[in-house]
């Protein structure tokens, strides 16, 4: 797959070269990656702009774990070098990798955090001064009682001006979670290399009338050992999102997380009624920001 390799390509589907073109990223503008570990040596990452911080582990102990595999693809979406192949959508933004997946999983155990341990890594990437967050994770254990403890960091979040984008999860199911069900969290569906959601993504009213789909089939990013891997779901279309907040960002550095979020969910349609939500397009996202400062200058 080439960084702009036809009418198929993941990055066309979601309408992110041409605001590529415009930027990599500056590094003011601090994404919070809480996944799994990353490591930081790869050849393929844009690391001088990437750092871990907190979290289970510090780096991938076991490079063949779901953890680190799962952590290494979703930084390659976000943060590998133009070039690689890999999306590679903002590797000029800084990239805090907030480890919350242990590496010790059964063999082909889907990575999984509590909510304690999802709240805590929130808090922990806002604090560090993380602008954009990035949630590729599915809960584990039960949620009495840690609902309003990721209520809180959801919320904590929101109250430093920041974003929240997260992954609707691979269930098949209808309905939300604590995470999707947060007024300003932007979860993201799956889609295919036409647009539409695949079979396995959770669809439902929160998902329909405040999130997106991006790409999340056939995907390539990076893997640990340095060749390129093949993935698909809702873990890897959150990062296309959140990718494109963060060139947003980049290019319109005053603007607002109120502003960022409505042109990234602005619909020619209006008012959604769907559970289904629409296509992530970065461009119109772009021409929404740049419009409404064009407005702004007119006297």
């Amino acid at each position: 797959m080439g960084q702009f390799g036809g009418p198929m390509d993941p990055l066309e589907v979601a309408q992110l070269p041409r605001l590529m073109t415009l930027t990599r990223g500056r590094v003011e503008v601090v994404v919070g990656l809480v996944d799994g570990p990353v490591p930081l040596e790869h050849p393929d990452l844009a690391t001088r702009n990437i750092r871990t911080i907190g979290g289970v582990q510090g780096a991938c102990q076991d490079t063949g774990s779901a953890a680190c595999r799962h952590g290494t693809f979703v930084a390659g979406i976000l943060a590998a070098r133009r070039g690689a192949r890999a999306p590679a959508i903002a590797p000029g933004c800084a990239l805090l990798v907030r480890p919350v997946f242990l590496e010790a999983g059964a063999v082909g155990e889907r990575p999984r955090a509590t909510p304690g341990e999802l709240a805590q890594a929130i808090i922990d990437c806002v604090d560090a001064g993380a602008r954009i967050l990035n949630l590729s994770t599915a809960l584990a254990g039960r949620l009495f009682g840690a609902e309003r403890e990721l209520e809180e960091a959801l919320g904590y979040s929101t109250r430093r001006g920041g974003l929240v984008v997260a992954a609707a999860g691979n269930e098949g199911a209808v309905g939300g979670s604590a995470i999707t069900r947060h007024p300003w969290v932007i979860p993201v569906v799956a889609c295919d290399r036409a647009g539409w959601p695949v079979g396995h993504s959770n669809l439902g009213h929160s998902i329909g009338s405040r999130g997106l789909a991006a790409p999340g089939q056939g995907v390539v990013s990076l893997a640990p050992g340095g060749n390129p891997a093949v993935s698909a779901g809702s873990s890897v279309a959150a990062p296309f999102v959140t990718g494109a907040a963060a060139l947003l960002w980049s290019v319109f550095p005053d603007a607002t997380a109120v502003e960022v979020k409505r042109a990234l969910l602005s619909s020619p349609v209006g008012r959604r009624t769907t559970v289904v939500p629409p296509l992530l397009n970065a461009w119109g996202a772009y021409e929404v920001l740049s419009g409404s400062r064009r407005r702004r200058a007119v006297p």
